[in-house]
């Protein structure tokens, strides 16, 4: 239970990648981590693109940086919904600029590059976003699995294990979340 006592967000919207919702959620669980499904609203069922559901736990809007270790950004097209969103985009910004445990994977990025959280940091994405990432300020390479400071990304689902170890590895060595009070 190396994760005993950390918080971790995963976002959902529709035509997400299966893996990269359900292998961070899992694989965090396992190691201790209490996991909340966020969408753009609660109670929601998503579907994958391929039509696995995935209901969230938490709208966007009633979450704060402050409720969470880790935000995980998984790819599919789930990104381009996402990033339509004012509180999903408030989510990934304020977490960013607290130094919080920001990872995306796959179009992932997408979300970020919506906000400044890649400005001035080196990473990867799924190389179809590639241009996109660059010029939302980022020095975009083609590696496994990139960390840069709080920031963590990987190119596709083959990448899943490294992105993994790696998100472990630095929630491990962050300090706790403090909930604010509701």
């Amino acid at each position: 239970m190396e994760l005993q006592g950390k918080r971790a967000a995963v976002l959902v919207e529709q035509q997400y990648q299966e893996m990269e919702v359900w292998y961070p959620l899992y694989r965090l669980r396992e190691a201790g981590c209490k996991v909340t499904l966020v969408g753009p609203e609660a109670g929601h069922t998503y579907p994958s693109k391929t039509g696995y559901p995935a209901k969230s736990d938490k709208a966007a809007r009633d979450v704060s940086a402050n409720d969470f270790d880790l935000l995980v950004i998984p790819g599919g097209f789930a990104p381009d919904f996402l990033r339509r969103h004012e509180a999903v985009l408030r989510l990934a910004s304020d977490m960013a600029e607290q130094g919080k445990i920001v990872a995306a994977i796959c179009h992932g990025p997408w979300v970020l590059c919506s906000t400044q959280a890649l400005k001035g940091k080196r990473a990867t994405c799924f190389f179809a976003i590639k241009d996109d990432v660059s010029n939302a300020g980022a020095r975009y390479v083609d590696e496994e699995v990139v960390r840069d400071g709080n920031l963590i990304t990987s190119r596709k689902p083959d990448d899943l294990p490294a992105f993994m170890q790696t998100i472990i590895q630095a929630v491990r060595e962050a300090k706790p979340a403090t909930a604010k009070a509701r």
